[in-house]
């Protein structure tokens, strides 16, 4: 009861047209067979590792400019404690020469040195990643008015 009539292989007929519409080989139903899409995950590969890339260029110099100033901050407190004691006369010394020596151990630059009474105020600066950061740091008695 086969309807349809095979010629050289091939079905002939009305219904040729519609069996071949259906016709699903190696090219896929859409007749798309993929070969457009080799490399494809190379790209996206390559593009994913660019990103990762910047991210982490625009990243690092914003972590050691923090850092820099975390750094600045704790050699700001150690130079005006160690002008501090001297000022009180805790230490041997000239206040602010001992707050210099104290910056300069710390890596830092002294900017400036006040002293008003026992009580100091200290400046430092150092370089991290091509920004310069400040720090601010005073030290002396509790309760000092000045």
């Amino acid at each position: 009861m086969n309807r349809h009539r095979w010629r050289d292989g091939r079905l002939a007929g009305r219904s040729a047209g519609r069996f071949a519409a259906r016709s699903v080989g190696p090219a896929g139903p859409e007749g798309h067979d993929g070969r457009a899409d080799r490399g494809a995950a190379s790209v996206v590969a390559l593009g994913l590792l660019g990103a990762t890339v910047a991210l982490t260029a625009l990243t690092v110099p914003l972590l050691g400019a923090f850092v820099g100033s975390q750094r600045a901050a704790n050699a700001a407190d150690a130079a005006a404690l160690a002008a501090a004691d001297a000022s009180s006369g805790a230490v041997p010394g000239v206040p602010c020469a001992l707050a210099s020596a104290i910056a300069e151990r710390n890596g830092v630059e002294l900017t400036g040195c006040e002293l008003e009474g026992p009580v100091s105020t200290v400046s430092v600066r150092v370089g991290a990643f091509g920004f310069a950061v400040e720090a601010e740091a005073r030290a002396g008695p509790p309760g000092w008015a000045g």
